[in-house]
């Protein structure tokens, strides 16, 4: 008898639970399922270290269960953050996978102002670059061998100091950026050298790089304000010396429009 009892208990029991799971808990499951949400979602690829703009995102509908809680749901929350993952259209982002400001594996980009350009130029040798010593910010000479194919090797004016910006391997990953290394870990060695140059200081390195190759000698490694000394020192021999050029052509052109006039004049 004591066992029947039991038994009704319990079925009484099983019965109230099921009514709680079937009249409760149910909807309640159901409801959070079918709540909906706008998120952010991924347009079109993003690449590690872009910059994230509008026209990459769209906002879509989606079911709220689930979801992480650092999901992006405001497109206006992440345009002009940079990408620190790669993302594929479709995808969801996410905000520990952007950041306000670059990535320091390629911050140096982002600061050009079309003043300047960042130019890579290759040393013929692990000695021309300095075995492998140069880092960012590092102030450095650019030695030219037979300069112009003049037999001469020279430090040409316009590249008396130039600043190094960033010292990559072969890989294109960064090297020797004043990082120190885990014990065990090997150092990457430098494969070419990014340099901040203007538009004229370019072109003669392409030059030297397409022709006789180059040396650099480390001028100046130290803080940021005597480092721009140099630059600031560089910029200025460089405006006078277009200067005085600018004024030779200018000579150059009166005196061959006077010699063009007189020439005229004789024939007359």
């Amino acid at each position: 008898m004591k066992l029947f009892r039991n038994r009704i208990v319990l079925g009484v029991i099983c019965i109230v639970l099921s009514l709680i799971i079937c009249f409760a808990v149910t909807p309640l499951f159901n409801k959070a399922i079918s709540n909906k949400t706008e998120i952010v979602r991924v347009a079109r690829e993003i690449r590690s270290g872009d910059e994230i703009t509008s026209d990459m995102l769209q906002t879509v509908e989606v079911g709220a269960y689930n979801l992480p809680e650092n999901v992006i749901r405001n497109v206006d929350d992440v345009t002009g953050k940079y990408a620190t993952a790669d993302f594929q259209p479709g995808d969801y982002i996410l905000s520990s996978k952007v950041e306000r400001e670059p990535s320091a594996e390629n911050e140096y980009l982002y600061h050009l102002n079309g003043e300047k350009q960042a130019i890579s130029v290759s040393p013929k040798s692990f000695a021309a670059g300095l075995s492998g010593k140069l880092q960012s910010g590092d102030i450095v000479s650019v030695i030219a061998p037979d300069y112009q194919m003049q037999g001469t090797t020279v430090i040409p004016p316009e590249l008396q100091y130039v600043e190094v910006i960033a010292v990559t391997s072969d890989t294109g990953a960064d090297a020797n950026t004043g990082e120190k290394v885990e014990e065990g870990e090997e150092r990457e060695l430098p494969d070419t050298v990014t340099l901040l140059a203007t538009p004229d200081q370019a072109k003669i390195l392409a030059e030297l790089e397409a022709e006789s190759g180059m040396h650099l000698a480390l001028v100046f490694r130290g803080s940021t304000e005597q480092a721009a000394e140099f630059i600031e020192a560089q910029d200025s021999l460089l405006k006078d010396l277009y200067a005085e050029t600018e004024k030779e052509t200018e000579t150059n052109k009166s005196e061959a429009e006077q010699n063009q006039i007189a020439g005229e004049g004789e024939v007359d």
